[in-house]
């Protein structure tokens, strides 16, 4: 009994509780109970994904018959029965120069992804090639004291993706070293809270575009004749400012909320100021804190993609901006794609806090 017990704790830790699941379904040796978790957690988010799949192609279709039926009356009108003939066969044949240009279908978008995918092998191999081929000498330059030649050739799709997660981590830790340290001493002290109330409450609400142009004129001016990437920069900054008002918002209340009774048993023990905050203030204050870790983290990553585009930094943000001002063909569906990866991604990093938080804090914290 104990060996099939830890075994179920194991199954259950590795994610495999759905194999068991499935097992028991073919067997039939699942119960009603379990049968009605397996229908609620496994065929309806399957059945509503369809749905949802399902939807957007009608949609899309209504959408693109529409645009074509404007597309035609607008000929007919224009140049004649004949041009709008000539139109109707050209969409019906499929040609993408005179396809509609609006939303999507699903199909559209997995074609878009495919090629946005076969994009990024050629410019790896591109990149790989180049860096091979200039080894020896970057060699030389480097024995030299001269800076090595590096490629400078367009970022792809898993590029920018790459470049926007760096921006949004570096953007996530400035926010966590500013409000982290700042909350706690504003929730230990009464003085500290009535000093820095004013200026929370004024500067929590800024929208991301004004911080982008408070560190721009801060940041230009501080890096006059330096090589260094400044859209990085500026960007990285915005995004950790726009984001840190949650997690200096709940780590201040999650402080000054602590038990009593524990800084009390603090006081008794003579533990010192730092003592008292790592073993008892900040233990207490976690569930609060990485809410607002958790909710800082999300802020920074729906803020990024407008501080990119304003940056010019070559991110997510820069190319939903340049396929929307591009207006090909396959612009639309190349945006939609990067809207499921912004999507998948965010949700990703919520999940990552939340089991960060399981593991440091005695609050374990089911998902949503």
């Amino acid at each position: 009994m104990k060996q099939s017990l830890t075994l179920g704790k194991v199954t259950k830790f590795m994610g495999l509780g759905f194999l068991s699941t499935l097992k028991g379904l073919f067997t039939g040796k699942l119960d009603k109970e379990e049968f009605k978790t397996f229908l609620r957690k496994t065929v309806v988010p399957i059945a509503s994904i369809l749905l949802f799949i399902g939807l957007w192609h009608m949609g899309a279709k209504s959408l693109y018959n529409i645009e074509a039926d404007h597309k035609i009356e607008k000929a007919l009108t224009d140049q004649g029965q004949e041009a709008a003939v000539a139109l109707r066969a050209c969409i019906a044949s499929g040609e993408s120069g005179c396809q509609p240009n609006t939303l999507p279908s699903p199909s559209q978008v997995w074609d878009s992804y495919k090629s946005l995918l076969r994009d990024h092998n050629i410019i790896a191999a591109d990149k790989a090639a180049f860096i091979e081929k200039t080894a020896a000498l970057n060699e030389t330059r480097t024995a030299q004291g001269l800076d090595a030649i590096t490629y400078t050739g367009r970022p792809s799709f898993v590029d920018q993706i790459f470049r926007s997660l760096k921006t949004v981590f570096a953007g996530f830790l400035l926010a966590l070293f500013i409000a982290v340290p700042l909350g706690i001493f504003i929730g230990l002290s009464p003085t500290l809270k009535s000093a820095f109330n004013w200026f929370i409450q004024i500067f929590k609400p800024v929208s991301p575009v004004v911080w982008y142009l408070l560190v721009f004129m801060i940041v230009k001016t501080l890096l006059i004749g330096s090589n260094e990437d400044s859209s990085f920069t500026i960007s990285f900054i915005s995004v950790g400012l726009c984001s840190m008002w949650a997690t200096l918002v709940n780590t201040a209340m999650g402080v000054s909320s602590v038990d009593k009774d524990y800084i009390n048993v603090a006081k008794v023990l003579k533990l010192g100021n730092f003592q008292k905050i790592f073993k008892v203030v900040l233990p207490s204050s976690l569930p609060l804190i990485f809410t607002g870790l958790k909710i800082t983290l999300s802020v920074a990553w729906m803020v990024l993609i407008a501080i990119e585009l304003l940056a010019q930094s070559p991110g997510l943000g820069l190319f939903v901006w340049e396929e929307f001002q591009n207006g090909a063909n396959d612009s639309n569906a190349k945006i939609i794609v990067a809207m499921f990866v912004i999507g998948i991604i965010g949700f990703l990093l919520d999940r990552l806090m939340l089991t960060i938080q399981n593991w440091v804090s005695f609050d374990k914290t089911d998902a949503i």
